[in-house]
């Protein structure tokens, strides 16, 4: 698939290339998302040409992953947000935010318009979140953006060698007053029956 380019009234979110590359490094030094996402660390100049220059647009052309670097029109990256196929019509985003871009709500807009396209053009219909316990600012943008809070997933993520639990929340097309490319089923919402004992 050709990289799109998708904008908001304050953001640009377009496939990052090499042009990107050094802006990506520079961003990546922060030890927030360093610690918190599964990137190298410590994260070298090779990493992020091997990024800009290898895994995005491999990604968009066997249609794996679909990463958008987050621009605002005078100030250059913002951050990073990608969407990763996970199964038949579930992927899962991830994202991080530039420091001095934090706070401004920037990743949640982004977030937001990325599942929207996901929903209307890629028949996606369930986006997952999750982040390792405790990494609360990405569990906000995740709240804000409209993901409900599934529950804690042990030992699902693997962080720099390390087993960690995870946070898990999903977005559906209904959440954002969309249709659903498949039919869905909700499970009944009275309790279900307590198992018989032998």
């Amino acid at each position: 698939m050709e990289p799109v380019t998708l904008t908001t009234p304050r953001l640009l979110l377009r496939a990052v290339g090499p042009q990107d590359t050094d802006a990506v490094y520079a961003a990546v030094q922060d030890p927030d998302i360093q610690r918190w996402t599964t990137i190298p660390s410590p994260y070298l100049p090779e990493h992020a040409r091997g990024f800009t220059e290898q895994m995005v647009p491999d990604g968009w052309s066997d249609g794996s992953m679909f990463t958008f670097g987050v621009f605002l029109p005078t100030k250059g990256l913002a951050g990073m947000l990608a969407l990763t196929m996970r199964s038949l019509g579930t992927a899962e985003v991830g994202f991080w935010a530039a420091q001095e871009h934090r706070g401004r709500g920037y990743i949640t807009e982004a977030t937001r318009t990325l599942a929207r396209w996901a929903f209307t053009e890629m028949a996606i219909d369930r986006v997952e979140w999750r982040a390792e316990v405790g990494n609360h600012p990405s569990r906000a943008v995740a709240e804000r953006a409209g993901f409900t809070m599934e529950g804690t997933l042990r030992s699902c993520l693997n962080n720099k060698g390390v087993r960690r639990d995870c946070w898990v929340g999903s977005l559906l097309p209904s959440d954002l007053g969309l249709p659903s490319a498949a039919p869905y089923l909700p499970a009944p919402s009275r309790d279900l029956p307590a198992p018989s004992r032998d």
